[in-house]
């Protein structure tokens, strides 16, 4: 709930990492709706109608949306894009201030309603080419702090490590979808599915976490985290060398 002293200024969340994607609206420290989109990999044609029709049934004006969370990555590299550009469009237009919020720290704090909580967790993505993107984190009171990463890394390599470390270790993210013998074989212990993904409430937490200390991001030069480039942009590199 909403602590006495706290700014009742609107806050936005925006989730557009993973393949379904959401927002959240939040009035100070309170969120008050979120919406998903309607199917995967629909972030190009359904992000804009959506978030104008969630502030329009909370009768907020998009101009009066005070603070930007955006998930930053790693994650869908089309969809963190339009997640970016809206929240770039939104500090130019509207003055709002930004806050980068890394996507596998969002997905990390979805083990706390697991009980009982796990001391550790993995967080991982899949990043193709049999590797994954991923990150370590250990538990402090009511936060899963980073410990280690975010990296791209072979799944077999990280996850050893993951198990060899003090206390019980748990894995979650969409990454275990495509990495399921590796992930099994690893003898940790695999969290719920539907654990596994992004959520724009927990983007929303966090980024007001930040904010509330004045630490927001630069929307100028706001860019998602992608640990590795691109693959068009690889080729494109790769294409180049050819010719030189």
């Amino acid at each position: 709930m909403t602590r006495a002293g706290d700014r009742l200024e609107w806050g936005l969340a925006i989730e557009t990492s993973s393949a379904l994607g959401g927002i959240a609206l939040g009035q100070g420290g309170d969120i008050v709706e979120s919406r998903q989109m309607s199917a995967p990999r629909k972030h190009a044609t359904q992000f804009v109608a959506v978030l104008a029709d969630l502030c329009k049934s909370q009768n907020v004006a998009p101009a009066s949306i005070r603070d930007i969370y955006v998930s930053s990555g790693p994650g869908s590299f089309t969809g963190l894009r339009i997640g970016m550009t809206v929240a770039r469009m939104m500090g130019l237009a509207a003055a709002s201030r930004v806050v980068a919020v890394p996507t596998l720290d969002v997905i990390a704090q979805n083990a706390l309603a697991v009980r009982p909580r796990p001391d550790r967790v993995a967080v991982i993505l899949d990043a193709k080419r049999g590797r994954v993107y991923t990150a370590e984190f250990i538990r402090r009171d009511d936060r899963f702090m980073t410990q280690r990463g975010p990296v791209e890394a072979c799944p077999v390599e990280f996850l050893t490590q993951c198990a060899t470390g003090e206390g019980k270790c748990a894995v979650l993210g969409e990454g275990i979808a495509y990495h399921q013998e590796v992930v099994r074989q690893s003898g940790l212990a695999i969290l719920p599915d539907a654990l596994h993904a992004p959520r724009p409430e927990v983007v929303y937490q966090l980024g007001r976490a930040r904010s509330c200390r004045g630490e927001y991001d630069d929307w100028r030069t706001l860019t998602p985290t992608y640990i590795r480039p691109p693959e068009a942009e690889e080729k494109w590199a790769l294409r180049i060398s050819k010719t030189t």
